[in-house]
This record gives C-alpha cells, structure tokens and sequence, in this order.
C-alpha cells in the first residue's frame, strides 16, 4: 500500500525508495552506511558523507550561539567518517543564509567550524552560498580516507559479537531536552547542553579500532541506539540482546534526569546525538582493545520474530530513535 505521507513513509522509508532506484555500482559502497565508500588506483579507498542542518529542526537560533554550530555543522560530518574508521581529509560547506544576518555571526560560525576542523587536520575546500528568505540551512560534504577494503561498514557484524559504545551516552539528548524545557542552566545542565552543542568527533577512536581485524560493524550514534543498532542488525541480517544495565550513563545525566523526573535511559537509548561510536567485535579482540569502552551487549545468530531485532534484557526503554518524518 502506497503512504500518503512523509510522515507515514518514515525518513528511513524514504531513503530506501532513493536507494532502490541508485544501486551503488560493482565494488562501490553507496547509500545506506554512514558514508560511501569509493575504491581508488592508490590502494585507499575514498569516504564520502554529506550532512544537513536546518534552523527550526536541528537548531534554535536564537539558543546557539554562532560559534557552536559552526563547530557542530563540521564535527557531525567528521564523525561519518570516524564511524568507517576512516581519517578526514576535506569539507565542503554550503550556507543558505538570511540577507539582514550580521557579518559577524558570519564570522563567529566560521571560527566554530574551523577549531573543530583543525582539530582534525581537516581542510575546508569550498562550497556554496546563497540567500535564505529567513531561516539557516547549512550542508556539509565531508572527504576521508582509509586503506583498501579496510572501511568499518554496517553490514559486518558477525553472530556472538560483543556490542560495545566508546562513552557515556543520553548526554547529547538530556542537554536538548533542557534547552526545550527552558530548565535552571546550572553546572550540570551546561555540561549537558554543552555536549549537545559541542560533540567531540571519536576519530582517533575509529582509527584505533579499524585497525583490528576483529572489530567488525561500526557506526556513530546519531539517532540513539535503539535505532542505529537496529541499521547494523538489518544491514547484517542479525539481532541483538542488549543488557539495560550496562549502557553507560555519567553521573551528571544521572543528577540531572533525578532532578527534574526524566527517564535516562530513554535519553540514552533513543535521544542520539552523542556521537561516540557503535561498534561489533570478537570476545578475544574486545580483550585487548585499549581503546575505552563499554560492553553493552551481543549478536545473535538469528531473528527472535517479526519487528524489531533487539531484545532488551532488564527493561525496554521508552523512547524509539530519531526519525526527522515522525512526530515525537
């Protein structure tokens, strides 16, 4: 039966359509992981990503200030390519922007994107500016590299993998529902508002882990857990027990979330944002990884039954992941 709607098509109905009628050519990695994934002569394989940030949807204005999303526009595209393991190379940034903007908005948003980018040794190559009847609209296309076949990609996980996150997660989440609420910004707020404002893409992290042989699917989690394992599981043709008790929660979500009555473990399985990386591996490879992490929990070899792969064990969470068609 056709949708009527967007809305009832969801944002993932949407990209599988698109993805139906562009299959990737022979040995090309297209739409479906967190970047493409395009084989070169010189023995590296080129990731490609591209992100998208509308005032409105993705940020409130008149809350972040310039610098910030100018810092977050570029790290959230940088953590695509962390996600395959790979090493950011290039960005190429678009602004759609209001005619009567301060130039030196302009400039602020600007010094954002380039600590972040430098950061990573990541140079800005070009882009695109045009005017905006009234609101922001900023696009990312994000370069790296990684050696040849060696990208961590969504369809790699292995039956009895061990499910591992590289932090704390639900804080990204909690720091919005703050500034939605227009709760008191002190200490402990502001250190979750600042996570949501300011994520620290995990490429170091990426880079360490790809470089086991053992560590399988990886991707960053952008939309919560409980969705974006739900991509690697139905990439893989898996599913997954994850252990309630074992996703990583810091003490400031906890004194936050008992505060003001909020369920941090719905933050943290399906608020997103939190951009540390997602990732499948071998109980002998987990053993000697120096790279922090946490144990969440495994794969499994088969489907437990129609809809969603995951079971929880000790508790489901109470929110779904991020899916921009929805209504939450």
């Amino acid at each position: 039966m056709r949708p009527d709607s967007l809305a009832e098509l969801g944002e993932f109905g949407l990209i599988d359509r698109i993805r139906s009628r562009f299959p990737a050519p022979s040995g090309v990695t297209g739409i479906g992981d967190d970047c493409a994934v395009i084989p070169q002569r010189s023995g590296n394989d080129t990731l490609v990503s591209t992100d998208m940030l509308v005032e409105g949807t993705h940020f409130l204005r008149e809350d972040i200030t310039p610098y910030d999303l100018g810092w977050k526009s570029a790290a959230v595209n940088l953590s695509d390519i962390a996600a395959m393991g790979g090493r950011p190379t290039a960005t190429f940034l678009s602004l759609a922007l209001p005619a009567n903007l301060d130039p030196g908005w302009i400039e602020a948003f600007m010094n954002g994107y380039a600590d972040i980018s430098g950061r990573f040794d990541t140079a800005l190559l070009g882009g695109d500016t045009t005017a905006s009847p009234d609101r922001i609209c900023i696009n990312v296309a994000v370069l790296g590299e990684c050696p040849s076949g060696k990208a961590r990609l969504r369809s790699s996980a292995m039956s009895n993998d061990l499910i591992c996150v590289t932090g704390p997660l639900g804080d990204s989440a909690a720091g919005l529902k703050a500034i939605l609420q227009g709760v008191e910004r002190d200490a402990d707020v502001q250190r979750l508002i600042e996570r949501h404002y300011r994520p620290v893409p995990r490429v170091p992290e990426g880079l360490e882990l790809a470089s086991n042989l053992y560590v399988h699917a990886m991707m960053d989690i952008s939309d919560g857990i409980s969705s974006d394992l739900e991509h690697i599981l139905e990439a893989s043709d898996l599913s997954a027990e994850i252990d309630v008790d074992a996703i990583p929660l810091s003490a400031v979500l906890k004194r936050v979330c008992k505060r003001y009555g909020w369920d941090p473990l719905a933050l943290a399985a399906g608020g997103g944002e939190d951009y540390e990386l997602l990732f499948t591996c071998s109980r002998q490879a987990e053993m000697v990884l120096t790279t922090p992490h946490f144990v969440i929990g495994r794969i499994l070899s088969a489907r437990p039954g129609p809809g969603r792969r995951i079971t929880w064990r000790g508790g489901t969470p109470s929110a779904a992941g991020f899916d921009h068609f929805k209504k939450r």
